[in-house]
C-alpha cells in the first residue's frame, strides 16, 4: 500500500471512490467518524477539517457532561480541527474497499489538542524518542459473542442473551469450526484492513474469543486495536452476531482482558533494550527501571487502564485479572508479567486493562509510567511474586476496587500531572467522575430483586 503523501493521494484518486471514510477516537475509545466527499478529503489533506468537539463533551451514550471545561453548553460546541494522518490509509474490505483514514485533533493555536487520546500517545512516544527509545507494543483483546442483533438487544433489554456457543471450551477447534465463516472473516478481512492477527482462538466461556493483534510501533499498535474492535463489530453484523468488549458481562464468568505487551528498542530498532543475557531473567537495568516505574505509577494511572464502572467488576480474585500491585516472572496472577526470552522476545505484559480500554490511553499510561521509572532511575526493589498473587501479605498494595476511588487518586496525583499534564488529567478525571455519577443514579436489577418486595 502507498506510504508517502503523493502516492497516497494518487491511490485515493485512482480508487474510483467518491467518498472517503474518516474517523477519530473519543475519550472512551469509541471510533467516531463519517463519510466525506473526495473533494473534501483532498482539501482536508492540506488544511484539516472541522469535527464537532462534542465528541469530547459527551459520554458513551451521547449524554453531555455537565462538569468539564473543554467544551459544553458554555462553549456552544464548536468545530475543532482534525488533522488526517495519511500513514493510516487503509481500504475497508467489508465496505467495497472504501478508503479510510484516522485523524487527531488540534487546538485553536495549531498545537496538539491536550484532551485528544491519540495526541496524548503521540506526545508520550515523542518523549521516548527523546530518550533514544522506540517502543513496540502488542495488544490482546478478549470478547464475548452473541447470536443477537442491535434490535434484539433492545427488545430483550440486554437480558437473556443467546451466546454464540454454549459452555466453557477454551482453545476449542470445534467451536471455531462451528462458527467458521465468522471466525475466518475476522482473521482474513482484518488482515486485508492492515490489522493483522497473530492468533485467534476461543477462550474459556460461552462464545468468547481472544485475538492477539500483530506487534507494531506504539502508535500503530493503538490504531490497530481501535480498528480491530470497530472492525469486528462491523463484520459481525453480517452474521447476525453482536460482539461485546465489556470488561465483564456476567457475574458467573471471567471477564474480557485487554493485555498490552511492551518492549523498548534502541532508536535504530536493532536492539531490544529490555534484554541483557548477563542479568537475572535476562532483565536489563533499563527493563527493571521500566517495571519499577510501572509499579510506582500504577495507582496514579489506573483509570486509564480501567476506565469504566464495569472495569472493576473484572478486577476480582480468581478470574484471571490482577488485584494487587505485583510483578512476576511468567506469572498470570500478577499485574505485570515479565516474559524472559530471547533478544527479540523479552518483554512485559501489562495485565490490568480489560477489553474496554481506550487503547491510546492504555498504551500511553503504560509507556509514560515505564519511562518515568527510567528517567528517575527507580530501582525494582520488590522481588518477583512467586505463586498466587491473590494471596499476598498485608504489606502488598491492592488496586482501587472502584472507579470513584481510582479517579480521585488520579485527580489528586502530582505524578499523573507530571506524566500527562493538567489539562488532560482534569478533563479525563472529570469524565470518569461523571461516569460514576451516572452509575450511582441507576437502579439496577440487583437492587430490584433484593429490595422491591422484601424491604
Amino acid at each position: 500500500m502507498a506510504h508517502d503523501k503523493d502516492s497516497i493521494i494518487q491511490a485515493v484518486r485512482e480508487s474510483g471512490h467518491r467518498k472517503i471514510k474518516v474517523a477519530i477516537v473519543d475519550i472512551d475509545g469509541i471510533l467516531r467518524g463519517k463519510y466525506i466527499h473526495i473533494d473534501k478529503f483532498l482539501s482536508a489533506v492540506e488544511g484539516g477539517f472541522g469535527f464537532c468537539n462534542v465528541v469530547f463533551g459527551w459520554d458513551a451514550a451521547d449524554v453531555c457532561y455537565d462538569n468539564v471545561r473543554y467544551t459544553g453548553w458554555h462553549t456552544g460546541y464548536p468545530d475543532a480541527k482534525v488533522e488526517l494522518d495519511l500513514s493510516t490509509y487503509r481500504k475497508i474490505p467489508w465496505d467495497a474497499e472504501t478508503p479510510f483514514f484516522l485523524g487527531h485533533f488540534l487546538a485553536d493555536n495549531g498545537d496538539p489538542l491536550a484532551v485528544c487520546p491519540r495526541q496524548l500517545l503521540r506526545r508520550i512516544i515523542a518523549r521516548a524518542a527523546d530518550m533514544a527509545f522506540f517502543p513496540m507494543m502488542g495488544v490482546e483483546l478478549e470478547f464475548f459473542n452473541f447470536s443477537e442483533t442491535p434490535d434484539t438487544l433492545q427488545e430483550k433489554g440486554f437480558r437473556n442473551l443467546q451466546s454464540l456457543t454454549p459452555g466453557m471450551f477454551g482453545y476449542s477447534l470445534l467451536r471455531s469450526t462451528y462458527n467458521q465463516p465468522y471466525f475466518s472473516s475476522i482473521m482474513d478481512e482484518l488482515a486485508e484492513f492492515d490489522v493483522p492477527l497473530e492468533g485467534l482462538h476461543t477462550e474459556t466461556g460461552p462464545g468468547v474469543f481472544e485475538a492477539a493483534i500483530g506487534v507494531a510501533d506504539a502508535l500503530e499498535a493503538a490504531d490497530r486495536a481501535v480498528l480491530f474492535k470497530s472492525g469486528v463489530k462491523e463484520i459481525a453484523y453480517r452474521f447476525d452476531v453482536i460482539p461485546s468488549f465489556m470488561a465483564r458481562w456476567n457475574t458467573e464468568l471471567p471477564g474480557c482482558s485487554g493485555h498490552v505487551h511492551q518492549s523498548l528498542w534502541d532508536a535504530e530498532r536493532k536492539q531490544n533494550v529490555f534484554y541483557d543475557s548477563s542479568k537475572e531473567h535476562n532483565m536489563s537495568d533499563v527493563f527493571r527501571s521500566y517495571v519499577a516505574g510501572l509499579m510506582h505509577c500504577l495507582p496514579h494511572i489506573l483509570p486509564m487502564l480501567a476506565p469504566t464502572v464495569n472495569s472493576y467488576k473484572r478486577l476480582v480474585e480468581g478470574f484471571w485479572a490482577p488485584t494487587t500491585m505485583t510483578w512476576g516472572i511468567d506469572n498470570r496472577t500478577t499485574a505485570f508479567r515479565v516474559i524472559p526470552g530471547s533478544s527479540k522476545s523479552t518483554r512485559l505484559e501489562g495485565r490490568i486493562g480489560g477489553a474496554d480500554i481506550n487503547p491510546y490511553l492504555a498504551i500511553a499510561a503504560y509507556l509514560a509510567a515505564g519511562l518515568y521509572g527510567i528517567e528517575k532511575g527507580l530501582k525494582l526493589n520488590q522481588p518477583p511474586h512467586v505463586g498466587n498473587a491473590y494471596q499476598v501479605g498485608e504489606e502488598t498494595v491492592r488496586l482501587a476496587n472502584n472507579l470513584h476511588d481510582a479517579a480521585r487518586i488520579m485527580g489528586e496525583s502530582s505524578v499523573s500531572r507530571e506524566l500527562f499534564g493538567d489539562e488532560f488529567v482534569d478533563h479525563f478525571v472529570k469524565t470518569r467522575q461523571w461516569e460514576w455519577r451516572q452509575y450511582q443514579q441507576a437502579v439496577t436489577d440487583w437492587e430490584m430483586k433484593r429490595y422491591f418486595e422484601i424491604i
